[in-house]
């Protein structure tokens, strides 16, 4: 029998007859958090096993980077780029140096970040490469999620996010995610970049082969094309590594970046790579009125400090270990599949077990929050901070929710 005393029927009732519904969330209503806890506005406590699409990495209200937001409060927020502020060259000189590159271009959100990095290459193909103007192409892969503006989903291959949005963008070259052979003879004389999620997180958290990732960045160094690689989702920290491309020692050409670089308070992207790259951009061709403020360079500055402790890349490899030991455990019991790396999974269900709203919808019940992708998906990425015990308690509940079907 439905408690009517509870405020979250109502809240979300509220949420929709105002919003678009341009997403459909779970029904709950969240109004505090701590670490890897949420609670809703009835005082029920969740475990957040998404984290934000791992815009979260250190958990809700890390201390150091909340204080680091309160003392820019107190100062200053915004300047635009039309002056410098004295944050500025701390975050992109950190930044450079995590990623082991000359220079930084921040912006604000991931989708921000993907559009510079197809401007940078196409000007880099133009000026550098020799590409003739207006025959730039760039490779991607099928089963993509690199953002929704109207670039973007004009090579996506997921028709939720493309179908209606048309006329697309041209200049784009669709190949099978870890087919090596299919990209190579993709790269033609007027391809400028391959642009890649070293695993796609929006399809399911899927891992590419072995040996992929390394051959990638072959060709393209053979072929005089740039690498960018969208770490968005699988980097600072993610997988266990600072970057996925880490995991097989592959270096791109440029990484972008967003989400946790964010710290979970404020919005921040940015594009990282060296001068030959990002050099090619000159006063007036690129921008954003917030991108790089000073607020979001106060967090972003502390994101990577925590960084470069390696603290937070061991829990994931540590942790995430346990997690996948967990979770294979229900292979076979509910489960067909578990991918990922570190503290990042995609767990397919059983056909006409449940579909992963189902599934999600019934962990909520048992107090934990994780998002279905593609029918019958459920993604897990929860915060870095994470302990064995909640992810334990996780698994148990997943289990409890498989049992029952």
């Amino acid at each position: 029998m439905l408690d009517d005393t509870l405020r979250t029927p109502d809240a979300v009732r509220d949420a929709q007859r105002w919003t678009a519904h341009n997403y459909h969330p779970l029904p709950v209503m969240i109004s505090e958090a701590e670490g890897a806890w949420l609670t809703d506005v009835d005082g029920r406590r969740y475990l957040d096993f998404l984290a934000g699409y791992s815009a979260l990495n250190f958990g809700h209200r890390h201390p150091r980077l909340i204080a680091a937001a309160h003392a820019q409060l107190d100062r200053l927020t915004l300047t635009s780029r039309a002056f410098v502020h004295d944050q500025f060259a701390d975050f992109c000189r950190e930044l450079a140096d995590l990623c082991g590159k000359d220079l930084v271009l921040p912006m604000n959100t991931g989708a921000e970040a993907v559009e510079t990095a197809v401007k940078v290459a196409r000007k880099w193909g133009y000026r550098v490469k020799g590409v003739p103007a207006g025959q730039a192409e760039i490779v991607v892969a099928a089963g993509n999620f690199h953002g929704r503006t109207t670039t973007i989903v004009s090579f996506s291959t997921d028709s939720d996010a493309r179908d209606d949005f048309g006329p697309y963008t041209p200049g784009f070259t669709v190949v099978p995610y870890g087919d090596l052979d299919a990209l190579t003879a993709a790269v033609n004389e007027n391809t400028v970049a391959v642009l890649i999620e070293p695993i796609q997180g929006e399809q399911g958290v899927v891992v590419p082969p072995a040996g992929y990732l390394p051959g990638v960045r072959q060709v393209c160094t053979e072929r005089d094309v740039l690498l960018l690689a969208d770490e968005i989702q699988s980097g600072l920290g993610r997988t266990g590594e600072t970057f996925a491309c880490d995991h097989e020692g592959v270096v791109p050409d440029m990484y972008l970046l967003g989400k946790a670089l964010g710290g979970g308070i404020v919005p921040v992207s940015a594009v990282v790579a060296d001068t030959d790259v990002l050099g090619v951009l000159q006063p007036g061709q690129h921008g954003s009125t917030f991108g790089g403020n000073p607020l979001a360079c106060a967090v972003a500055t502390e994101v990577v400090r925590l960084l470069t402790t390696g603290e937070f890349q061991r829990r994931s490899a540590e942790l995430g270990a346990r997690l996948h030991a967990g979770l294979d455990e229900l292979v076979g019991r509910g489960l067909v599949a578990v991918r990922g790396r570190g503290l990042w999974a995609g767990l397919d269900l059983e056909p006409g077990l449940m579909t992963g709203r189902q599934a999600c919808e019934r962990l909520a019940e048992r107090g934990v929050l994780a998002k279905d992708t593609h029918g019958a998906t459920i993604r897990l990425a929860p915060p870095l901070v994470v302990t064995e015990a909640e992810i334990d308690h996780a698994v148990a509940q997943l289990a409890a929710v498989l049992s029952a079907a």
